[in-house]
């Protein structure tokens, strides 16, 4: 926890670093090359003690670094400590043995998530329901057949069949998410992605919208997941 609090204030500081124009082109500006102060102030029309005042804030944030010229060495170049920025990105979910997508009738949402995920990031990925139903609803079939992903439309199971220690479940509806809140829950979900519940509107725009939306949180969620030493599906 001290790791992740300690991240979160460096990247706090490094977005405040950025929240003004000209600090922010300054940044801009070093992405593609050093520059001296004075050739800063020149190139973005700022006066000396506003250049200072602006490097400062941003050595402070650890964002640029001074280097003095092996030519003139009264002159210094500042450079950009590119991997400062890299660190804004919010840190990774961990290693996860595999991906399980769970709703309350795994009939849906869980089911396209599961055959999303496997179809662009690959690895053992499950899908499962707190109340299973008999079959996957055919309008999640006929959205999944058009974005070219197969669903079995028999394959639906209950969520303590199919969840194991080491997998990162994530309840991709409210209901799922709730029965599963409490301490004596079967199976606790680290991730909630509250997706609209399609069946209840039961119009092929509204799968279509389903799937957009887990498709979006799954781009969003992949490079966050490190595989572990995966087992067999």
């Amino acid at each position: 926890m001290n790791a992740e609090l300690s991240s979160v204030e460096v990247r706090a500081r490094v977005h405040a670093a950025l929240g003004d124009p000209a600090r922010l082109a300054i940044v801009d500006t070093l992405v593609h090359g050093d520059a001296s102060p004075g050739e800063m102030g020149h190139a973005l029309g700022l006066p000396t003690n506003l250049v200072a005042h602006h490097v400062k804030v941003l050595q402070d944030a650890g964002l640029v670094t001074r280097i003095r010229s092996e030519g003139d060495r009264r002159r210094t170049y500042l450079r950009l400590v590119p991997e400062i920025l890299a660190s804004l990105t919010p840190p990774g979910l961990g290693a996860a043995e595999r991906v399980v997508f769970v709703c309350t009738h795994n009939s849906a949402r869980s089911q396209l998530a599961a055959a999303l995920w496997r179809h662009r990031v690959g690895g053992p990925v499950a899908s499962a329901g707190t109340h299973p139903a008999q079959r996957v609803h055919p309008r999640a079939v006929k959205v999944a057949h058009r974005h070219g992903l197969a669903l079995d439309p028999a394959g639906t199971a209950y969520v303590t069949d199919v969840v194991h220690d080491g997998d990162l479940v994530i309840a991709v509806c409210d209901n799922a998410h709730e029965d599963l809140a409490g301490p004596d829950a079967p199976v606790h979900p680290r991730l909630h992605w509250s997706v609209p519940d399609p069946v209840r509107v039961d119009t092929d725009a509204a799968f279509e919208a389903a799937y957009t939306d887990l498709a979006d949180r799954i781009t969003r969620l992949a490079p966050a997941v490190t595989p572990a030493q995966c087992r067999p599906e």
